[in-house]
C-alpha cells in the first residue's frame, strides 16, 4: 500500500530502512570477545594458565573475523567499530588484569601502575589504528599490535606456570612488570612492525615455504608455551631492529 500525502506538504513521509547487521563475521567478533572475559574470569578463580590460553584464542578468532568479512564480501562499519571494541576488552583490559592478578598485586602501587599503563596504551593504540587507517602503508603497522603485546603478556604467564616458576624464587613479579611495560610502551610507539598484509595465500609458493609452515605447526605443538613466546618475543623485538637498520642506512647516506 503507497504512502499516503501528508495534509502540511503533500508529499509521502520518510520510511526509515532498517540497517542489518552481518552474522557470520560478527560471530567470530563475539567469540573473541567472550575468551578475553573468560580470561578475566578464570584469572578470578586462580587458572592464570587457563587465561592465558583464552587470550591466545581471542587472538586467533580475531585474525579470522576480518578475512571472513573480506572473503564473503561482508565488511560494515558496524563490524570495525565492534571489533575494535572486542579487541579492547580482549588484548587491553585482559591481559592488564590476568597480569596484575598473577603477578603485579604484590608490588603494591607500582603493580597496579604497570597494568594500568598497559590497559591505556592498548586504548591509545586502538584509537590511533581507527583514525589512522586509510593513511598509513598497510605493509607495516606503527607500533605493536594489540593481540602481539596480549600474546607477549599472555605467553610469559603461559610459559612460567607450564614449568611451575615460582615468583619469589625468579623474582618474576619485577620480570612480569616490565614484560607489561614493554608492551604497552611498544603498542604507542611509532616503531614500525611488518603487518604481514601484503602476503597472497592464494598465488603458488616454492615447496620449501610449505615445508616451513609445516615444521612450524610441528614445533608449536611440541612445546606450545616455550614457541609460541619465543616467536612473539621476537616479533616484538623486529620492529626495534628495523627501525635500527634503517636509521643507519640513513646516516651512511
Amino acid at each position: 500500500m503507497a504512502d499516503r500525502p501528508t495534509p502540511a506538504t503533500g508529499r509521502p513521509p520518510l520510511t526509515l530502512r532498517r540497517r542489518g547487521i552481518y552474522l557470520l563475521p560478527n560471530l567470530f567478533t563475539t567469540a573473541a570477545l567472550f575468551a578475553g572475559f573468560f580470561a578475566i574470569v578464570q584469572a578470578m578463580n586462580g587458572r592464570y594458565d587457563v587465561s592465558a590460553v583464552a587470550i591466545f584464542v581471542a587472538g586467533l578468532l580475531d585474525g579470522l573475523d576480518g578475512r571472513i568479512a573480506r572473503l564473503t564480501r561482508t565488511q560494515s562499519e558496524f563490524g570495525a567499530e565492534y571489533d575494535s571494541l572486542s579487541d579492547m576488552v580482549s588484548f587491553g583490559a585482559a591481559p592488564a588484569l590476568v597480569m596484575y592478578e598473577w603477578a603485579l598485586k604484590g608490588l603494591g602501587r607500582f603493580g597496579w601502575v604497570a597494568a594500568f599503563v598497559y590497559c591505556a596504551a592498548a586504548a591509545v593504540r586502538l584509537a590511533r589504528f581507527n583514525v589512522n587507517i586509510g593513511v598509513v602503508d598497510k605493509r607495516y603497522f606503527q607500533g605493536l599490535p594489540s593481540p602481539a603485546a596480549a600474546a607477549l603478556v599472555a605467553g610469559f604467564i603461559w610459559i612460567a606456570r607450564d614449568n611451575r616458576m615460582s615468583l619469589d624464587a625468579y623474582h618474576l613479579d619485577w620480570v612480569a612488570a616490565f614484560v607489561t611495560i614493554y608492551a604497552g610502551v611498544t603498542m604507542v610507539s611509532s616503531v614500525p612492525f611488518y603487518s604481514f598484509k601484503d602476503l597472497n595465500f592464494r598465488k603458488s609458493v616454492p615447496f620449501w615455504v610449505f615445508l616451513a609452515v609445516v615444521l612450524g605447526f610441528v614445533l608449536v605443538t611440541f612445546d606450545p608455551p616455550i614457541v609460541l613466546f619465543g616467536l612473539f618475543c621476537a616479533y616484538g623485538l623486529s620492529g626495534y631492529l628495523m627501525w635500527a637498520v634503517a636509521r643507519l642506512r640513513r646516516a651512511r647516506s
